[in-house]
């Protein structure tokens, strides 16, 4: 087996239109493509992170809550890669989103810090 690269991260939402909003308006993913899928009453929503990735949103009626924090078994985080940390945590700052203090990563000495989106899903910006 050879895998190319990841195709996308998919992420199943509590309430479609918060978690449209924060992702679109907020971290600023543009849309590709959003599908109403009757038989499901779900919606799927296809964002444009980067030139090659992609995030699929996803609406269920009555979705389970995530289990607890990340370190339960299962994804931890999603790290997204920024240029300037401290311009991106005063952005998200200046939209009302909690984001925790700025940390060194003590093995690659490059900064990083956390945010949650409207489900508590742990986001992380890392500076390159």
């Amino acid at each position: 087996m050879k895998i190319n690269k990841i195709h996308h991260v998919a992420i199943i939402c509590s309430n479609y239109e918060a978690s449209k909003k924060f992702y679109v308006d907020i971290v600023k993913f543009s849309i590709i493509n959003e599908t109403y899928r009757r038989d499901r009453d779900s919606y799927k929503l296809d964002l444009k992170v980067s030139e090659h990735d992609t995030l699929e949103l996803f609406s269920f009626p009555y979705p389970p809550q995530r289990p607890s924090k990340p370190e339960a078994c299962g994804l931890r985080h999603l790290a997204f890669e920024v240029e300037n940390i401290e311009e991106n945590v005063d952005y998200l700052i200046s939209k009302g989103v909690d984001v925790e203090s700025i940390r060194v990563d003590p093995i690659t000495g490059k900064k990083f810090t956390f945010f949650k989106d409207p489900d508590h899903l742990p986001l992380e910006i890392y500076e390159m």
